[in-house]
């Protein structure tokens, strides 16, 4: 005989009789099972505790990703309504500067900004926006630009030459 068997017989035995605290005692087969399932239950909880702190790490990183965002958007609708011409560059040197800082005011940052490099905005300072270049400017004679006396000559005329001439200025002014 096996083991097993003679431990079969054996809690068969006993099975009818009680101890004295008036306990029964459970046959081996059913308390195997009982084990088995008591591991695999505590398994399961292991598995489930690791689930449970990944979610809550990867919650906690979104957490941050979402209020890095949010304070993104804050400092890009600020710097638009302060009249930023270079947004993207604006932006970087205003989150390295806010970086550095651990109790940085975008206000604060912005106005720095303003008054340190104040070819990132518009209207403020010496500095405005440049005009059309020399190639682009209009040529104006008589209060008529050259484009419109162009245009009306070649509306007048009806010439080929004359729309010509007018296509290749229209080319180059626009």
């Amino acid at each position: 005989m096996s083991p097993i068997e003679t431990q079969n017989i054996l809690s068969e035995d006993i099975e009818g009789a009680s101890d004295n605290d008036g306990t029964r005692l459970v046959p081996v087969a059913e308390s195997i099972r009982y084990r088995k399932r008591a591991q695999s239950a505590e398994k399961k909880l292991e598995v489930l505790n690791e689930q449970l702190a990944e979610a809550k790490a990867q919650t906690e990183k979104m957490s941050e990703q979402l209020s890095t965002v949010q304070t993104e958007r804050n400092l890009m609708h600020k710097l638009v309504s302060a009249g930023a011409v270079d947004l993207e560059t604006a932006t970087l040197i205003a989150k390295v500067r806010m970086q550095n800082e651990d109790d940085a005011d975008v206000d604060g940052v912005i106005e720095q900004l303003k008054k340190e490099k104040q070819y990132l905005f518009s209207g403020t300072g010496s500095s405005t926006t440049p005009g059309k270049t020399a190639g682009a400017r209009e040529r104006v004679v008589n209060n008529q630009t050259v484009l419109e006396r162009a245009a009306k000559k070649a509306a007048t005329t009806g010439n080929r030459t004359d729309l010509h001439e007018y296509l290749k200025l229209r080319r180059n002014f626009l």
